[in-house]
């Protein structure tokens, strides 16, 4: 069973939609309780970094992700917000993150380049930088759609699953053991994102 964490942040129903129709079983968690039954996790998110851990910790299921990701190494994967969040903090705010992929969240307007519109946002290629569960059989030149103004730099390069390049190169995808994440919406990008998804559900 695959549950999409509904902390209040994301599109969850884009989420069970794309599983429905893949055939594979996926609902949605708004408490502890019903997280229990997962096999996999999704922790989705858009906005600003702070509410979003406000959010999770309000929900009452961050403990359990905590038991169930660091625990008993139950596979999550964190999609925008959703991946910055696993950093140990970002320069978009004053909380601390997961800490589940060593790391900080940047943002873009700290390059100080000013031809560099923000937010990035539209479809871009994304490169693997190593052997990943979730990119196996992906087609040569898969693009995702992004929308975001911060990006995910990782303490540990080994930890950079993908990585694609917007005013400075970035970790577009990042991995650590059982916990993965994308700053791309898999979910908003067509036949690239529904096989990624699948992926997840099947090979990680």
């Amino acid at each position: 069973m695959i549950r999409i964490v509904d902390y209040g942040l994301g599109n969850i129903q884009a989420f069970l939609n794309v599983y429905k129709r893949l055939n594979i079983v996926a609902e949605r968690a708004r408490t502890a309780e019903e997280l229990a039954d997962a096999d996999k996790l999704i922790l989705p998110g858009v906005g600003a970094f702070d509410h979003a851990m406000e959010l999770l910790d309000a929900s009452g299921m961050r403990d359990a992700l905590e038991a169930m990701v660091r625990g008993r190494g139950v596979p999550v994967l964190g999609i925008c917000v959703g991946m910055q969040i696993l950093a140990d903090g970002s320069d978009e705010g004053r909380r601390s993150g997961l800490g589940w992929v060593p790391g900080r969240v940047h943002g873009f307007a700290s390059l100080r380049k000013p031809d560099l519109m923000l937010p990035h946002m539209g479809w871009h290629a994304v490169e693997p930088t190593r052997p990943n569960p979730l990119f196996d059989d992906l087609e040569t030149g898969s693009r995702f759609y992004f929308l975001h103004s911060f990006y995910f730099e990782c303490a540990q390069d080994t930890h950079a699953a993908a990585r694609a390049s917007y005013g400075v190169d970035f970790a577009c995808a990042v991995r650590n053991a059982n916990v993965h994440g994308v700053q791309f919406h898999p979910e908003k990008s067509h036949h690239f994102g529904t096989a990624l998804l699948k992926n997840f559900a099947v090979g990680c």
